[in-house]
């Protein structure tokens, strides 16, 4: 056996045997591959797709290639929840404590963020001193005794994905359904948990351009957990615009906070609710969405959801005041505000346009090694339907100079005006079992 034959193969659009995908992967991680010939049967997976089987078997030698997190010691139903990232996305810092409320436990391995804004983890980093990296001892005891962890990857879980997904992200090969489904599932299975969420964006603002390469993405990963005895439930949601108020990371921590107080965009906390409503059915904990949804309110309401990020936040080091300060996040004193030109309704806010004018100031990496800026962002003071008057705010860009007049001129090409009323679509499109 080897690449050659392996690449040459599924460049004619044979089906790949298990064997040869596990030779792949397991020589690939030892370097035994060159990345150039990685590359030539990504690209041959990209252009010809894989079967249900082949994308079993890559998920499958992906997870052998490093550890798996034993999360049998945590007592009551263990969860997690993944999104495919988005324009605003900061969902798990509310969603995991209002589950953990609700008397869940969540485990989550997060991974940092490429491209337009930080991921979970940079927006947790946010907070002065928290640490996102716990032995997998750390991790098991704060889920038992907090109810929530939230943590980088372990250093040799899925190993094959962190060399395949660098390799993806310069040979063109991103956006296969097949990697991207063994990509994500591989990091879900390796982590043990038992009940798997997954929040598919889909749009302008998305990896996933239609619903139908979404749907067809979230079919390949519940098939995938259903070969592992996972449950896995797949929520598509709207991607064309962002995702509540603020584009960044300290100030996405602001909003995630406001929202857990009961202060969110109301767009934003439907999408928090419907979230949390699918993970409390698909446990158990709840029987219909009339139920679950009154007891997600309920956390919000008697602040119980705010209190289990406060003790995440004291138990991983972070400095809990930022609950009722946020003068200690970092947040730049330079602040360039954008003004509406006359009197009209919103047509649209492009999510795209605000994603990449938040990169531009600094906010978001195109290498996992650049560094990023966390006191930079956007804050957007109208929504897609609105009706604003001339003069009237419509965003403020935080930001120290960097590329400030593009990124000015991007996010003002990103508001559209029209004379009249818009009706909006939901933040939900699809819920896929």
């Amino acid at each position: 056996m080897n690449i050659i034959d392996i690449i040459t193969k599924k460049k004619n659009k044979y089906v790949l045997l298990e064997e040869e995908i596990k030779y792949f992967i397991d020589e690939y991680v030892e370097n035994n591959i060159t990345d150039y010939q990685a590359s030539a049967l990504l690209m041959a997976i990209c252009i010809n797709g894989m079967n249900e089987e082949e994308e079993y078997y890559l998920t499958k030698a992906m997870v052998e290639s490093g550890d798996m997190v034993d999360l049998s010691s945590i007592k009551g139903i263990c969860v997690d929840k993944h999104s495919t990232g988005g324009i605003g996305d900061k969902t798990s810092l509310v969603v995991g404590p209002i589950l953990a409320a609700c008397g869940l436990k969540i485990a989550k391995m997060s991974g940092r963020g490429l491209g337009f804004t930080g991921g979970t983890i940079d927006k947790l980093e946010s907070i002065p001193n928290f640490k996102t990296q716990l032995t997998e001892g750390e991790f098991i005891t704060q889920i038992n005794d907090v109810g929530i962890s939230i943590i980088g990857q372990t250093g040799n879980l899925v190993p094959a994905d962190k060399k395949i997904y660098a390799l993806r992200d310069v040979s063109g090969t991103i956006d296969s359904i097949s990697l991207i489904s063994a990509s994500i599932m591989s990091k879900k299975i390796a982590s043990g948990a038992p009940y798997i969420l997954l929040d598919i964006k889909v749009g302008s603002g998305a990896f996933m351009k239609s619903e139908q390469e979404a749907e067809k993405l979230a079919k390949s990963m519940i098939q995938i957990g259903k070969k592992y005895n996972r449950k896995v439930v797949c929520v598509l949601t709207d991607m064309n615009v962002p995702l509540g108020n603020c584009v960044g990371n300290s100030i996405e921590v602001v909003e995630a906070i406001e929202t857990l107080k009961g202060e969110g965009n109301p767009r934003f906390m439907d999408l928090c609710e419907t979230l949390c409503s699918q993970i409390l059915i698909m446990t158990g904990v709840c029987s219909d969405k009339l139920s679950s949804i009154n007891m997600v309110k309920d956390t919000i309401k008697n602040k119980t959801a705010l209190e289990k990020f406060k003790k995440m936040i004291e138990f991983q080091k972070g400095n809990q005041e930022v609950i009722n300060n946020y003068k200690i996040l970092k947040k730049s004193n330079y602040i360039e505000t954008i003004y509406s030109d006359r009197n009209a309704y919103i047509s649209n806010v492009d999510a795209l346009g605000i994603g990449k004018s938040s990169m531009l100031l600094g906010a978001g990496r195109i290498k996992k090694e650049d560094c990023i800026d966390l006191s930079v962002g956007i804050e957007l003071f109208v929504e897609k339907g609105d009706f604003v008057k001339k003069d009237q705010i419509v965003a403020k860009l935080y930001h120290n100079n960097k590329n400030l007049n593009e990124a000015i001129k991007i996010v003002e090409n990103s508001v559209d005006y029209c004379d009249e009323p818009i009706k909006c679509s939901n933040v939900i499109i699809k819920v896929i079992e």
